[in-house]
Order: C-alpha cells, then structure tokens, then sequence
C-alpha cells in the first residue's frame, strides 16, 4: 500500500515550476560544479543534507509548507545560511525533483520485450509519485536537466531501442506513457488528500449522499449515465477508482502502441 496520507493541508494549492530560478545555478547544484571547485573552511552542511531535509518536510507536509526557513529551523541553522549552499527554493526544488528521480530503478531486465519493460517502468513511476506525492505539484515544461533526470531517460528509451522507431518516436512513446502514469498518480494521490480533509472515504462519501442523486437522477432523460454510472458505482464503492484507472489505462496504451509498432515493422519490411 502506498504511503500517501502524509501530505499537508497545503497539498493541491501550490504549484510550482521547475527551471523557474537560474537555471545556471540549478545545473552546478545538480550536477556538483559549484562544490568540486569550493576551496577553503569545511562547510557546517552540504547541499545533499539540505536537498533531503526538503523532501522531507514536502513529504511530511507537502510542498505548500516548503520555505528555505522550514528547512533552516529543521537543520537548526540560520535561514540566511541557506543561501551559501543553495540560492533560492526554486533551485531547491530543481534539485529535490532531480533526487527523487534517482530512487527509480534501472533494471537491465529485457525479458518480455519492450512492453514489459515500458509497463515495469510505468509501475516505477507510479509507485514513487506515491512515495513523493508532492512532485505531482511541480510543472515540469521546462524541466532542467540533472543527472537523474536524464538517467531515467536514457533508461526508459532503452525500452523500445531497436525494435524499429524513429528517435522522435521513441521519445514520443516514453511520454505517453510516462504521461499516463502521472495523469493517473495525480487522479489517485487527490481521492487519498479528499478522503483525509473531509475526514470519509469515497465509499462513505456516495452512500451518504447516495439517496439525493437518485432522487434527482431522472433516468428516462440520461438513460446511459444512469445504466453505466450505477454499474460503476456499484464496482468501485465511489465514481472512480484510481487504481483501476491506472491499470485499464496503462494496458490500453500499451496495446496502442503495440498495435503501432508492429505496423511500423511492417512498414520497413
């Protein structure tokens, strides 16, 4: 079961951008530049130390409670001395997404073809968007490139290297999956959050106010929502459920693709 009951009340408020800060400096934090070249004093932290505190407080809280002074009280430091080590929150942010990205695995297992491999990889995802819900609240457009990030990748393209695809395929085929994962996490990770702040699970959210929708549900106007509707609610307990989602989706993608790719194979013959 994944751990998604720790994110904070300011959850689902707060969106930040990633490569929002300096994008130079993002860079020599993340790939060490800055600390390779420092002479002098042994400094009291290190960047890691402050990247992990972060995470730490934005999984606990979630990244609405996240500020360079939380960080600083929990590492029992002046807030101004944060900013030896790392400039602002927004390169803090940079770095503590780029770290989260390096608890992905990077199996070399090619069994099952690309397909087990894409949906191992889905799965991946999936369980850390858990793990760190709050990743889930940073727009990625313009991601900026760490050595995890770029890791992850190289590592999801090599899943459908040399099966017969353009390069600008392969990229588009890793992000429709990986957009997938994180379109669901997102859908799954906001049902816990409302079943936390209202203080009732989905199930007893409907079966509390099962009784009024009948009444105004008139199912001579909408016939098919009635039918499907009620055959879903009965299925999930709720009008959706999350995991279901994720599963079904992931498999019709795949199918898509493999529906693609072979049609592609037949092409070059």
């Amino acid at each position: 079961m994944y751990n998604i009951s720790a994110c904070g009340k300011n959850d689902g408020v707060t969106t930040e951008y990633s490569g929002s800060g300096d994008p130079q400096r993002s860079i020599e934090l993340l790939w060490g530049i800055q600390e390779r070249g420092k002479r002098g004093p042994k400094p009291r932290l290190t960047v890691e130390q402050i990247v992990q505190e972060a995470i730490s407080l934005a999984d606990a809280e979630g990244l609405g409670a996240l500020s360079m002074r939380r960080v600083a009280d929990a590492l029992k430091v002046a807030p101004m001395s944060l900013y030896t080590y790392v400039p602002s929150k927004a390169e803090l942010i940079d770095v503590m997404l780029d770290r989260a990205y390096g608890e992905l695995p990077r199996s070399e297992d090619v069994s099952g073809g690309w397909r087990a491999q894409l949906e191992r990889i889905a799965r991946e995802n999936w369980a850390l968007y858990h793990r760190h819900p709050w990743m889930l609240h940073i727009a990625k457009s313009r991601p900026v490139m760490g050595p995890n990030l770029i890791a992850r990748y190289e590592h999801e393209l090599r899943a459908v290297d040399g099966i017969g695809l353009t390069d600008v395929e392969m990229d588009s085929v890793v992000s429709l999956v990986a957009g997938h994962v994180e379109g669901a996490a997102r859908r799954s990770v906001e049902a816990a959050q409302a079943e936390r702040h209202t203080g009732m699970s989905d199930e007893q959210w409907w079966a509390a106010h099962a009784p009024l929708l009948e009444k105004v549900l008139d199912p001579q106007r909408y016939p098919t929502a009635a039918r499907v509707g009620s055959a879903a609610g009965a299925e999930y307990g709720a009008a959706t459920h999350p995991a279901h989602a994720f599963e079904f989706g992931l498999q019709r993608v795949l199918d898509g693709l493999e529906v693609f790719i072979q049609a592609r194979t037949r092409d070059k013959r």
